[in-house]
């Protein structure tokens, strides 16, 4: 393709990305931002809708979640629907609703472990805040606005070793009350409390000026580490950052789409909650893709027709094997940083790849001139799943599970190949721009 972005401008995209979406509020608006530039139209899902093949739209859903669709101008029966799947949503901590602590005159947040977050990597860390804050204004009504403080506001510091000589071999982390974070010294121990909700109406002030807020109600407010992403090695072979699970599998869903061709029709969906379970209005567990295919397709019997000349690849991180712990990868399935994207396959359906479209998207592979890789967990072994298996059950759409080999996932910063990204991403241009449904490769197969 003329106009795919190129390794460096790939690599330099991405990292802008993560930098700007500490929270899937965040990350749904840059999204949407950047399809509103290239021509995407907003639909809102109260209003009634009038889609006309040959146009671009986008709607979103809870602020968190966002389908953007490319209506080809061939018809739908013909072409199918080719869709990527990612989710927004990372481990995280999340303040409580009523968080304001005083310990021995030292301002502290109660907070909650959002998804199986790898805990010990908070530590020690300069951290900030954002999220999405909801108000009265000044003439009565409810809104909301996105609130990120940029600036490290708090820490989580750690027991010296002194105070524990055994840390290095038995320290456990108690999620209540080990991790709580520091904000503030107070000037004395019966000092009167901060407010916090008083906080994200000042912060929200200096910020936005301009918005009338009468009183903080609530919010949903995420603690991340202000350290940018980075490229790292001695030959910048990696990209280390937060939240490139699954970021990364959403930018390059973006990226994908942004090189769909105008005759065929393409869709992406990225989704929160993914990290606990997708049972949410805005989840893949919920009915947001289904509502959207309903009103593109009201016929049940041509939208059936539809789904099954379809194809959908759920993209999300797969674990690289670890060269300090090898053991605990299937010793013919631990796949590499930088030598390609990933199937990822599971007996017991907790990934939905079938050798059908695991052949799909090696011949998506083949055609973009990517290499490929392969997982399977251990049998000896749990592993995690996707929004792929959700879909599929859901939706019906045949599914495969991919991604890019990462380390240290779900750590407050990961670390993924400079390469493997990219690679996907010309995989995806490949696929958004086949011009023929793409289960009726299975023929050309067989």
């Amino acid at each position: 393709m003329e106009n795919l972005l190129s390794l460096d401008d790939f690599n330099s995209g991405l990292l802008q990305f993560l930098q700007a979406s500490p929270t899937p509020f965040h990350a749904t608006r840059n999204l949407a931002n950047r399809l509103l530039e290239n021509g995407f139209k907003q639909l809102y899902e109260g209003d009634a809708w009038n889609l006309v093949p040959g146009n671009r739209y986008l709607v979103t859903r809870n602020d968190s979640s966002i389908i953007a669709f490319v209506y080809g101008k061939s018809p739908l029966l013909e072409t199918g629907i080719r869709m990527i799947g990612a989710h927004t949503d990372s481990p995280c901590l999340k303040v409580k609703p009523r968080a304001e602590l005083n310990r021995r005159g030292y301002f502290q947040l109660g907070v909650e472990v959002y998804g199986g977050a790898l805990l010990g990597p908070w530590y020690d860390r300069d951290l900030s805040m954002a999220g999405r804050v909801s108000y009265r204004d000044t003439s009565g009504q409810i809104a909301s606005a996105l609130i990120d403080f940029e600036r490290a506001i708090a820490v989580i510091p750690s027991l010296a070793i002194h105070l524990d000589r055994e840390a290095n071999n038995l320290r456990t982390i108690n999620a209540q009350k080990d991790i709580v974070p520091l904000l503030l010294q107070l000037p004395a121990e019966d000092t009167v409390l901060p407010d916090f909700r008083s906080l994200l109406h000042a912060e929200l002030q200096r910020q936005q000026p301009a918005l009338p807020i009468a009183q903080v109600l609530d919010y949903e407010i995420s603690l991340y580490d202000t350290q940018p992403p980075a490229f790292i090695g001695l030959e910048r072979d990696f990209i280390a950052g937060a939240r490139i699970d699954n970021l990364l599998s959403c930018y390059i869903g973006l990226e994908s789409l942004l090189q769909a061709d105008d005759e065929v029709s393409s869709l992406l969906i990225c989704t929160d909650h993914e990290e606990v379970g997708s049972a949410s209005c805005c989840g893949a567990k919920g009915p947001m893709l289904q509502q959207f295919l309903e009103r593109l397709l009201p016929d049940v019997d041509q939208r059936v027709r539809v789904i099954e000349r379809s194809m959908m690849i759920s993209a999300d991180n797969a674990h690289g094997v670890h060269p300090n712990f090898m053991d605990k990868h299937d010793e013919s399935h631990g796949p590499l940083l930088n030598r390609g994207p990933v199937i990822k396959v599971n007996a017991n359906q907790r990934y939905a790849t079938t050798s059908e479209t695991s052949a799909l998207f090696r011949v998506f592979c083949e055609r973009a001139g990517v290499p490929v890789q392969a997982f399977v967990a251990r049998t000896d072994m749990g592993c995690g799943s996707t929004i792929g298996p959700v879909v599929a059950s859901e939706v019906g759409v045949k599914t495969i599970d991919v991604g890019c080999p990462t380390f240290a996932m779900h750590s407050i910063r990961e670390l993924a190949g400079t390469k493997d990204g990219w690679w996907l991403y010309k995989t995806g241009v490949e696929f958004f721009n086949y011009s023929h449904a793409p289960i009726a490769l299975v023929t050309l197969l067989k």
